[in-house]
């Protein structure tokens, strides 16, 4: 495209609508309306200016306003359909895999949940698509901000103070009509007095403030690109943690996602409120029976030493903490919530070896339901031998004991029993409630005697590095809101004419009122012309052309 060169003789970048030096439109489009367009102050723009190459096309396709929005629809549409299933890290499985996951979704919503799980939505925030256009709406917004700062800046950094007639008469605010010989003096000095910014320029004057408010939505993409980066940082390694750990009094085991941290509990203490010490809940306690007071786990913090070989047992203790609700014991950027927690989980349970017809006690036994043993021997000479152990057990399929979950909730055993009467082993299968003997009648049997149980806590461990990034987009959006919302860009040309004569021309971005209040004073103290609001005068027009057609 060849550039445009104006009457006054100024070259103009191609597609510029209103000349940079002296304001006349270039356009045949600018040329017959009655007010000029002063959204950009009539520059030219990368976008609508190139359309050939593929880079003008790239450029093009995301400094559209239609894209970034239609971008912002599908994005919001997505996180919506995210919520319609839970997401994977609540879906509760035995273990915790690819194939355990999809199977879940197939089996609990059927064909749904299978379409579901291919499209990505269970696990939304990290599939790749979701990724996608949160990278193609932050491209969008540094674009669409690049494609009109540009040429605001500067055509605003540039402004001229002397315009042509053309450029004055077309403006809302205009008036035309005789002035006196310090018009512009009196005009500057009351301007100044309302903290305008004057400049002069021959019989010429063009009076500003607030032109920082135009910068507002460009605060504001910068805000939001800011706060997109922080988003998808939380999708890269150590940025973000956010992960649950069970576990049981007595136990220790290794932190998800802290390298080197062992976390040991040591005990699980719950407090409840009582009706006798705390009246104000006792309408609570009579109606759910319990109200928790207070919770917390004692736990001991060690860390793996940096020189220290692998598969060694050489922890350093680094502290001990009583773990309560909104109070986690934090370490190294992380922090661990008490959450949850399930009271008198089984632990161990305690057998006698009976015989059935005259209750002889051969001994007893204790498995272990966390690491249970496949021997155990008795007196006598008498075993008992673990040939399957299912810790939840869920039922037979295809005569096969099976368990739901790999927790204690209710243990089965399929044992063998051999005493000195029954040399070749009797075969029993065992549950809390039950016993079955698949082989036929035996003569003995295994009696339940007593269980222990323990306290399971419910902990969770967060890890947020992306927030001061998070905190510092939000704040600079907000900044870019006030920015754009509270202040406005007020401008005023006054220019004097050989014959004394004064024309004068006004613009704001918005807050037209509070530009006319300025201009009253300013008309007052000076003697300027009285002005019109050029844009009442076609609106009303209009109105009364609708009136007669009507």
């Amino acid at each position: 495209m060849e550039k445009m060169q104006c009457k006054c003789g100024h070259v103009n970048p191609p597609g510029t609508v209103l000349c940079e030096s002296c304001g006349r439109s270039l356009t045949e489009k600018e040329q017959n309306s009655k007010l000029v367009d002063m959204r950009y102050e009539g520059t030219a723009r990368r976008s609508q200016t190139y359309n050939k190459t593929i880079v003008d096309k790239v450029w093009n396709f995301f400094s559209s306003v239609k894209v970034g929005v239609s971008l912002i629809v599908v994005i919001l549409v997505a996180a919506a359909i995210g919520t319609i299933l839970p997401q994977e890290q609540y879906v509760d499985v035995p273990v915790r895999n690819a194939e355990t996951i999809q199977a879940y979704y197939a089996d609990v919503y059927g064909s749904v949940g299978r379409v579901y799980h291919f499209l990505g939505f269970h696990d939304l925030y990290n599939s790749f698509w979701f990724i996608i256009l949160v990278g193609m709406l932050a491209i969008s917004l540094i674009v669409a901000s690049l494609d009109r700062f540009v040429p605001l800046y500067r055509s605003l950094k540039n402004q001229r103070v002397l315009r042509h007639a053309s450029f004055m008469n077309k403006q809302r605010i205009y008036a035309e009509g005789n002035g006196t010989e310090d018009t512009l003096d009196k005009a500057e000095a009351k301007l100044k007095e309302l903290k305008y910014n004057v400049s002069r320029d021959k019989n010429g004057l063009l009076a500003e403030k607030g032109r920082f408010s135009r910068w507002g939505p460009y605060v504001n993409h910068i805000g939001l690109i800011i706060f997109l980066v922080g988003v998808m940082l939380r999708m890269m390694p150590g940025f973000y943690v956010d992960e649950t750990l069970w576990i049981r009094e007595g136990e220790t085991r290794a932190i998800p996602e802290a390298p080197g941290y062992t976390l040991e509990s040591k005990n699980f203490e719950m407090e409840t409120y009582n009706t006798e010490e705390d009246e104000v809940f006792e309408e609570a306690i009579e109606r759910v029976g319990t109200v928790a007071k207070n919770y917390q786990t004692d736990v001991v913090l060690y860390k793996k030493p940096d020189d220290s070989l692998p598969g060694a047992n050489d922890l350093e203790k680094i502290e001990e903490s009583a773990i309560r609700v909104n109070q986690p014991l934090k370490f190294d950027g992380y922090a661990i919530y008490q959450m949850d927690f399930k009271l008198n989980e089984l632990k161990a349970m305690t057998f006698a070896l009976t015989n059935k017809e005259t209750e002889e006690n051969l001994g007893e036994l204790t498995i272990d339901l966390i690491n249970p043993k496949n021997d155990y021997e008795l007196e006598n000479g008498s075993t008992v031998k673990l040939l399957g152990y299912y810790p939840d057990f869920s039922g037979f399929e295809n005569g096969e004991p099976q368990t739901a979950t790999p927790l204690p909730n209710n243990p089965g055993f399929l044992v063998e029993m051999t005493t000195p009467d029954t040399p070749g082993g009797e075969t029993s299968f065992i549950t809390i409630q039950n016993t079955v003997e698949p082989l036929g009648e035996n003569q003995y049997k295994l009696a339940f005697q007593s269980a222990d149980t323990r306290d399971v806590s419910g902990l969770t461990i967060r890890k947020d590095r992306t927030l001061p990034i998070l905190g510092l987009g939000g704040l600079i959006f907000m900044i870019g809101v006030a920015q754009g919302m509270y202040f406005n860009h007020r401008r005023f040309w006054i220019q004097q004419q050989a014959d004394g004569g004064i024309l004068l021309a006004g613009h704001t971005n918005k807050n037209w009122f509070g530009l006319k209040k300025d201009l009253d004073q300013v008309t007052e103290y000076a003697s300027l012309p009285a002005y019109r609001d050029q844009q009442e005068e076609i609106e009303k027009q209009k109105k009364e052309e609708g009136e007669a057609l009507s």
